[in-house]
């Protein structure tokens, strides 16, 4: 995800990058703050935002309600990359087992999408396991 983040860059497009959990803690903290409108312009202008880590943490209701207004407010209107290390049929566990806001961000997401399954041990670990 990174290096494709880089090479749009490299190419003039917009790019952000952020893990799922920093964007929905940044968002909760606009929200209180009578911001939300203002901040959630950082994730829906650029050309290209990269979700990193989704599902690494779980997604209380209000956070999974907080990314699903930015998936909705880019889809179609702007490139997405997410990462995750779970299943599509895992998503549920994501955002607190809420199967309809699932199925309504996985609808989003994969409208358009190119899916890239990557199976195999971990390259981070691999380093560590030579030494």
């Amino acid at each position: 995800a990174s290096a494709l983040a880089h090479t749009a860059c490299l190419e003039g497009y917009t790019t952000l990058f952020a893990t799922a959990v920093d964007v929905i803690n940044t968002l909760a903290a606009a929200q209180s703050a009578g911001r939300m409108k203002q901040e959630i312009k950082k994730y829906t202008r650029p050309a290209l935002l990269v979700l990193d880590e989704l599902g690494f943490l779980p997604i209380d209701k209000a956070g999974a309600d907080l990314l699903f207004q930015v998936i909705s407010r880019r889809y179609e209107q702007g490139a997405m990359v997410i990462t995750s290390n779970k299943a599509f049929k895992d998503w549920p566990e994501i955002f607190n087992n809420d199967s309809t806001l699932t199925s309504a961000i996985l609808d989003r997401l994969l409208h358009h999408a190119e899916t890239v399954v990557i199976q195999g041990k971990s390259y981070r670990m691999k380093e560590k396991i030579e030494i």
